[in-house]
């Protein structure tokens, strides 16, 4: 028996795990399939307060993992595998273990949809990126692409103009999906050159270790050409790490946890933090801001059960 049991060990996680072992709950972390989350896929974090130089991603997690142990919050390895949540105590599995817990912190985050290229993989974090307000300050100066056509894309394309000499907006149709009035703001801003009808078919160079320009092929003709760039950003959404919940806890049209009163899901002694409740923000500050949330609250729910 767990008093708290965390799923996920990013931002979120971990600030929930911070304030929880500090109030004496002893809580176990179960650090999910993508240890550390979204900030360990990146390099320089410079928006994330306390660090005038910066600080790089998995350095910030692993400061912040240090921190709850140092306050007693235990970690373990592996994924949730299962999770009921129709009784208290709730029971989770995760590979061969199984616990019970008198209170739940979901923080599994969010994954940024990606092309499925072995080049984008490589180059994450040395000019691709899923984060345009994280990233785009260290484009300055330079020409960019940005692959999507809804209003994610166009919301990443439209701030990347602040730094970027001129962003190329790629989209597989000669439509967008966005929004009429993100459109409109598109159409105004110069710096945006939409490229239609292409498909990014690689992206270059893995072996130089940084992004020289973007394969692309025209879906129409079939045509390949190669379009020069600094930075390729994907802007095709985020899907919530929240399957597990499905048809347990109330969710919105895109698989979001909803939240009321702070951090409280729709099931009591459940609390959600970071990404996987988040569909507008989505940044490490956020992230840990909702995670503090969600201890607390975690906190004073099983106060008043005594």
């Amino acid at each position: 028996m767990r008093n708290v049991i965390i799923i996920g060990s990013g931002c979120a996680g971990l600030t929930a795990a911070i304030y929880s072992a500090r109030a004496n709950l002893q809580p176990l972390v179960i650090r999910g399939h993508e240890a550390g989350g979204q900030l360990t896929l990146t390099t320089l974090v410079e928006n994330y307060p306390g660090f005038p130089k910066g600080v790089q991603g998995p350095e910030l997690i692993d400061m912040m993992q240090k921190q709850a142990s140092e306050f007693g919050a235990e970690f373990m390895e592996g994924s949730v595998s299962r999770a009921d949540l129709s009784r208290r105590p709730f029971v989770i599995e995760a590979g061969k273990e199984r616990f019970e817990a008198r209170a739940l912190i979901i923080a599994s985050g969010a994954s940024a949809k990606m092309l499925g290229l072995e080049s984008e993989r490589k180059l994450l974090g040395h000019g691709v990126s899923t984060c345009a307000t994280c990233d785009g300050y260290f484009f300055r100066g330079k020409e960019v692409a940005v692959v999507g056509g809804g209003d994610t894309a166009i919301e990443d394309a439209l701030f990347l103009t602040r730094y970027a000499t001129q962003v190329n907006l790629i989209h597989r149709r000669d439509q967008l999906r966005a929004s009429k009035i993100m459109q409109e703001r598109m159409r105004r801003n110069e710096k945006i050159k939409p490229v239609w009808n292409s498909v990014v078919e690689d992206i270059l160079d893995p072996a130089k270790g940084e992004v020289t320009g973007v394969k692309l092929k025209d879906v129409k003709t079939g045509e390949e050409k190669f379009k020069p760039c600094h930075g390729v950003f994907i802007g095709i959404g985020h899907s919530p790490n929240s399957a597990l919940f499905q048809g347990q806890l109330e969710m919105d049209d895109l698989g979001y946890i909803v939240v009321r009163d702070g951090s409280r899901t729709s099931v009591p002694g459940v609390f959600a933090a970071g990404d996987v409740r988040d569909r507008v923000y989505r940044q490490a500050v956020t992230a840990a801001g909702t995670g503090c949330m969600a201890a607390m609250d975690a906190e004073k729910f099983l106060e008043a059960e005594h």
